[in-house]
């Protein structure tokens, strides 16, 4: 089996394949301080629940944006699933052309998954801590990226800069009608958020007059997509599927 672990600001994710199919996932919370036995031990504690053993994954590919986490986590790797696993960067064979040397991991498995699968030109969209726009031209090659706050750190700097405004679930109201603070905040958060991520799909539209695709993916994509149009498909397995086509470049 590959395991597929992508290490974002807010949650790791990890994805289990088995040969081509997809047959665990999970998160975990990113924390800044874990040694490898911690690792070791959540690793093996969640595999275990959902019936996998750590014996059964022959391979291992990271994509990780928290650098002074990657120490632990590649060593709990080898401890743990005797394994030396593969680092994403732009120095393997993505399928992916970019002249950005210092291109995120996370937004270059995106990309390489999303011209793999959908073809391009494509725009990708992952909804995670930042959300980031990402054009990939018809050649492959990665051309433009724009980065917004995602949604919870739009509500969370409400919550802490107004000291009477309570936090608040992420969820888009019945109407931008508010008649109480909980559905008004909701309201400004989440059809404010449905508006800004149209607006800059509408401005990449604008300046660049190819005919592309507009594919989402991250965590808090299921709270956006449902609600625009402009949105062509949500695929919330990009990056694992990213990761995995990746190591099957360079393995």
């Amino acid at each position: 089996m590959l395991m597929t672990v992508d290490v974002g600001n807010t949650n790791i994710a990890v994805g289990v394949y088995d040969a081509e199919r997809l047959v665990s996932s999970f998160r975990m919370i990113t924390k800044s301080q874990r040694t490898s036995d911690e690792f070791g031990s959540e690793f093996y504690s969640i595999m275990t629940a959902k019936g996998l053993r750590l014996s059964e994954v022959t391979d291992v590919v990271i994509s990780s944006v928290v650098p002074n986490l990657n120490h632990a986590l590649v060593s709990s790797i080898i401890k743990y699933f005797r394994v030396e696993p593969m680092m994403i960067s732009t120095k393997l064979n993505t399928g992916i052309l970019t002249d950005i040397p210092d291109l995120g991991n996370d937004r270059l498995v995106d990309a390489a998954a999303a011209y793999h699968e959908y073809g391009g030109p494509v725009l990708v969209i992952d909804f995670g801590t930042a959300t980031t726009y990402d054009y990939i031209d018809k050649d492959g090659k990665f051309i433009t990226g724009i980065t917004a706050p995602g949604v919870q750190i739009e509500a969370d700097a409400l919550t802490a800069m107004a000291a009477q405004l309570p936090k608040i679930e992420l969820v888009k109201p019945a109407s931008v009608i508010a008649t109480d603070t909980i559905t008004s905040m909701q309201a400004g958060v989440v059809y404010g958020y449905i508006g800004s991520v149209e607006y800059i799909i509408d401005a990449v539209r604008k300046e660049i007059p190819d005919d592309f695709k507009v594919i989402a993916t991250g965590g808090l994509g299921s709270l956006i997509c449902p609600h625009t149009k402009k949105i062509d498909k949500y695929d919330p397995d990009l990056a694992y599927k990213g990761m995995k086509l990746i190591w099957e470049r360079n393995r």
